[in-house]
């Protein structure tokens, strides 16, 4: 305990020396002012807000760290009274209260330091060795995770396995060194060795425990050598002491109970974290199903279409059945459900005269993909064919609305759905194209291919259990909310998105020429970042708006503020999107009803 908080008390004492000298930030302007800070997520909380405002004052945020920089100078010098602990718990403690108000500054280390100074501070002032060798295990086994668990993510990366990390990060001004990065130039398969030599490391660190303490030295050797290079080639300092501090417990931990040195040492809190552990993977398991049986149920006014894949299609039904209106088909973009148009479908299917069908592809929530061939973007077209000759009566016209690769699967199905479309709505959609034409679109590819592969590889582990609801589900109406997360955290969505994506890429990447002109009416409706961030993208657009060549055309509408996703999922731009939907709607009906009040006239006057 000894060794361990003092070296969190280094790395303590240099992250408030680092404040106080930077103390500056703390004004207005600066990156820490708080006016700005107390926006910050960490601040959302409104009793935690009126807590750190009590705090946050430049002259307490200093006299704070001033303080915890005397409590870790006297944390260093000799002793092993139980006033260390409170010394401990105070640094831990006003580490957790300062988070928020230091948004800049803070990192890994700093949490790191705080879990040794907790474990240290309760042991300190515990009273019986069986509490402290609980606290003392809880850090090592804390430690192994921390290790483990960041080889096996740099292992599930291409760039840790084929090399390309090492350079990468050096290149970089934050965290990088241009001598490093030379060197790694010089000599990659030098580089390439010591990747593979830090992926080796930490992702067998758990094995530490074995071997009855025999490869305490040498692990603990090679990590603490990793994080003094880190210091160094990086200028992660506190990095260096922080994670550091986790090593004598690791070494006390993992020396065979026979050692002198841990004689009598309480090694319960093993069995019962493998308890915890099981009892977590059990809840999980439990909690998948539930989620699972939620997802594949669907609502109760769900039903299923079988396409000439084999493939069954889930979809509902909402609105007035007005046989002179035409039905809205709405099709969900990559690893979207069809419950992001709600606010859309609801607004139609209450306020109009529309009937509207929301579906999902294959592998989507209900949906269920029995075609045994490798997938290809024309497999979706054909199930949207079959689903709107199956479910629309054939007196019926059809609008499709498509958002993000959607719009793409609409734009295909138009030629072979001719006589029964009567209008093409484009939500922020793809383009063929915008792989190879649009620069900020190509690099993004991979990465969202990374993403993806990611998610279905966690997923299908279990850990949609831990997995945090994402800002934007709840800002769907309250009764899609938790269907909507429920699909985000099976494997199953993800798993028909990764495999959609690649189909996707292949696609477009192969893509050469225009796009074929469409004659039914069109209407691309864009979030006005999207435009904003990727001018190409704009151009891309306009040419979708080209191709559409008949008369009625709708042209292209930007919605102010909207970004990709929440021009469906926040209701202020949802609406906007609706509005804009419905007089391109007014004016189609209206040009449809002047075309067939003049045809049967000039008909007539053909005769005579």
């Amino acid at each position: 305990m000894g060794i361990s908080e003092r070296l969190a008390a280094l790395t303590t004492l240099s992250s408030s020396l680092e404040y106080l000298h930077q103390r500056k930030q703390l004004e207005s302007g600066g990156l820490n002012d708080w006016e700005i800070m107390r926006e910050s997520p960490e601040s959302k909380n409104p009793a935690l807000r009126k807590l750190t405002d009590i705090v946050s004052g430049r002259r307490t945020t200093v006299a704070l760290h001033a303080a915890r920089a005397a409590v870790s100078a006297g944390l260093l010098l000799p002793g092993n009274s139980r006033w260390r602990g409170a010394g401990n718990l105070f640094l831990s403690g006003t580490t957790g209260l300062l988070q928020a108000r230091h948004r800049y500054g803070t990192d890994g280390s700093d949490q790191v330091a705080t879990l040794v100074q907790s474990a240290t501070g309760l042991a300190r002032l515990s009273r019986t060795p069986q509490t402290q060798d609980a606290l003392l295990w809880y850090v090592a086994m804390q430690a192994t995770l921390s290790y483990g668990v960041s080889g096996w993510v740099k292992l599930v990366g291409d760039k840790w396995r084929t090399g390309e990390a090492l350079p990468g990060v050096m290149r970089t001004r934050t965290y990088g060194s241009e001598s490093a990065y030379r060197l790694t130039q010089k000599h990659p398969r030098t580089a390439k060795y010591v990747q593979h030599g830090v992926l080796a490391l930490e992702c067998l660190f758990p094995l530490v425990y074995l071997a009855r303490g025999r490869l305490t030295r040498p692990v603990l050797a090679a990590a603490g050598s990793f994080h003094v290079t880190n210091a160094f080639v990086m200028g992660l300092g506190r990095f260096m002491t922080a994670f550091t501090s986790m090593h004598p417990m690791v070494a006390y931990t993992t020396a065979p109970i026979s050692h002198p040195a841990v004689a009598g040492r309480d090694d319960r809190a093993v069995k019962a974290a493998g308890i915890l552990l099981a009892a977590g993977i059990a809840l999980s398991a439990a909690l998948a199903a539930q989620r699972r049986s939620v997802v594949l149920e669907g609502w109760p006014t769900s039903r299923t279409v079988t396409t000439r894949h084999g493939n069954e299609l889930q979809y509902e039904t909402g609105g007035r059945d007005d046989a002179d209106t035409p039905v809205l088909v709405f099709c969900a973009g990559l690893s979207s459900t069809s419950e992001h148009f709600a606010w859309i479908t609801e607004q139609f299917a209450y306020d109009s005269d529309h009937a509207v069908v929301a579906y999902a592809r294959s592998g989507y929530a209900g949906s269920r993909r029995h075609s045994t061939g490798p997938y290809e973007l024309g497999e979706s077209v054909d199930d949207l064919e079959d689903l709107v000759r199956q479910v629309v009566p054939e007196n019926r016209k059809v609008i499709l609305v498509g958002h993000s690769l959607g719009g793409e699967l609409i734009r295909r199905v138009s030629p072979r759905l001719a006589d029964r479309i009567a209008a093409l709505v484009y939500l922020d959609p793809a383009h063929p194209a915008e792989l190879q034409r649009s620069q900020r679109q190509s690099v993004g590819a991979k990465d969202l291919r990374e993403t993806i592969a990611h998610a279905t590889r966690y997923l299908t582990l279990g850990t949609g259990v831990v997995m945090s609801r994402p800002e934007w589900v709840d800002k769907l109406p309250s009764r899609y909310r938790d269907k909507v997360f429920a699909q985000y955290t099976d494997a199953r969505l993800w798993k028909a998105a990764k495999r959609e994506w690649a189909a996707v890429e292949e696609d477009f990447r192969s893509f050469d020429g225009d796009i074929d002109p469409i004659t039914a009416p069109g209407l691309v409706i864009a979030a006005q970042q999207t435009v904003d961030q990727d001018p190409d993208q704009l151009l891309l657009y306009n040419e979708l708006v080209q191709a559409h060549r008949g008369p009625g055309q709708g042209g292209l509408k930007v919605v102010e503020d909207a970004d990709h996703d929440s021009l469906l999922t926040d209701a202020r731009f949802a609406h906007k999107a609706a509005a804009l939907m419905a007089d391109f709607l007014t004016a189609v009906s209206g040009d449809a009803d002047a075309d067939g009040a003049t045809h049967p006239t000039a008909q007539a006057g053909a005769e005579q």
